[in-house]
């Protein structure tokens, strides 16, 4: 089936899908408060309680509206925020930065390694190039126009992440992390409750997502974002105390913030933080919902 075929069955099966659609073409227009509400409503059928929020995503809402520190901007500037993770842990868990540029048509490709990553600062994955061999790339027009692409991209207007709003847009190479197994790099996400981790996840950015969730003790939660689960279920990694810590120390003070490291063989680097899960669009089970919201202190 194609994605056409896939979007359009969408659209007859669920009409809330339509709305979607039109908000997200509108969405310069609304005020805040407004658009959440109703993408919520489009997102997943339910009424948004921002007057008295319980649930995990409904807090997460809620947080987006009147939790508007000037440091989050920064720390979800993924230039900037190097400086503050170097500052608060130590610059041995900061991916090496390779270059920083404010256009894409100034970056000298000769001058990078022959493996790198490059992204905009500002977005979620927009207009990134992965480079494990520059020797076999002839497309260098092409990335450097989806780059060009991704800094245009408004990462806040869709769900509200207010961190996005004010970041200062620019493009970053970054040094290309390999742990040698031929597979993707793990992912390790912690979420964060006033710098407290409470739930760790292992996730993949590979072709077929997976992810798997666990507690503090390391075992296994029964938590799904809607992705397939690996069985057997991973041994407990030799970094995850240091992990759990350095987790600690960067989320505090902060109500709720994932945060996410890389295990490159042993060494653990700092990936990103997220102060709202999926943009606090895609609701868990009711159980957990309440238990995450009852987490999150406003």
């Amino acid at each position: 089936m194609t994605s056409f075929q896939k979007h359009f069955n969408r659209l007859i099966n669920d009409p809330r899908h339509y709305y979607y659609l039109f908000l997200k073409k509108t969405a310069s227009f609304w005020p805040d408060a407004f658009f959440i509400k109703q993408m919520y409503y489009a997102r997943n059928g339910q009424r948004l309680n921002l007057k008295h929020p319980q649930t995990f995503t409904e807090k997460q809402n809620w947080l987006k509206l009147y939790d508007r520190k000037p440091i989050y901007t920064m720390m979800a500037d993924k230039f900037r925020v190097k400086a503050f993770v170097a500052n608060c842990i130590g610059q041995d868990y900061v991916v090496p930065c390779l270059g920083k540029w404010d256009r894409a048509e100034d970056i000298d490709f000769e001058r990078l390694p022959d493996r790198f990553v490059l992204k905009c600062n500002h977005n979620s994955g927009g207009g990134m190039f992965i480079c494990k061999d520059k020797n076999s790339v002839t497309n260098w027009d092409i990335i450097r126009k989806n780059l060009k692409d991704g800094l245009e991209q408004d990462f806040y207007y869709y769900s509200r992440v207010w961190p996005y709003k004010n970041i200062e847009r620019c493009i970053i190479a970054d040094e290309f992390l390999d742990d040698h197994s031929g597979n993707e790099l793990r992912d390790y996400k912690w979420w964060c409750f006033n710098g407290e981790p409470k739930v760790m996840y292992f996730t993949n950015k590979a072709t077929s997502i997976y992810e798997n969730f666990y507690d503090m003790n390391f075992k296994p939660l029964d938590i799904s974002h809607g992705f397939t689960r690996i069985s057997p279920e991973f041994e407990k990694p030799a970094e995850f105390e240091l992990m759990k810590e350095l987790a600690a120390k960067l989320s505090k003070g902060i109500p709720f913030v994932r945060v996410d490291f890389f295990d490159v063989e042993g060494k653990i680097f700092f990936g990103e933080f997220t102060f709202y899960d999926w943009g606090g669009m895609k609701p868990l089970s009711a159980y957990w919902q309440t238990k995450l919201g009852e987490l999150i202190h406003i």
